[in-house]
């Protein structure tokens, strides 16, 4: 069993900002990569930025230069900065985390107006 817990949405006004975190508990030994998607309406669900458990990062064309990655493996957790933010991130926000296999957390809504 592993859980995933989100936490830092919200609603902002574009060009602002916020940070999700996101942490991992249960049965876990060793956490590999982690990292954050977002759903909208109509859409799958895609990747907007990975990171391995040695610090390497990727992120999605769409938020390079404006969202950053990070983690913290002592506490199993990773986040999400997102600066600079445009009515098009609106959406689900889900922290998936790499065990045995994927566990995906519940979501987190992020709201941008204009």
């Amino acid at each position: 069993q592993v859980q995933v817990v989100e936490s830092g949405g919200g609603s902002v006004q574009a060009g602002g900002s916020l940070r999700l975190s996101c942490a991992a508990s249960g049965s876990i030994f060793t956490i590999k990569d982690m990292g954050w998607y977002r759903q909208v309406p109509g859409k799958q669900r895609e990747l907007v930025a990975s990171i391995t458990r040695g610090g390497s990062t990727n992120y999605a064309d769409a938020v390079k230069g404006r969202f950053t990655i990070s983690r913290d493996n002592a506490k199993n957790a990773v986040y999400l900065q997102m600066n600079s933010l445009k009515p098009e991130d609106t959406g689900v926000y889900y922290c998936r985390v790499t065990a045995f296999g994927f566990s995906w957390g519940q979501g987190t809504q992020v709201t941008v107006s204009s």
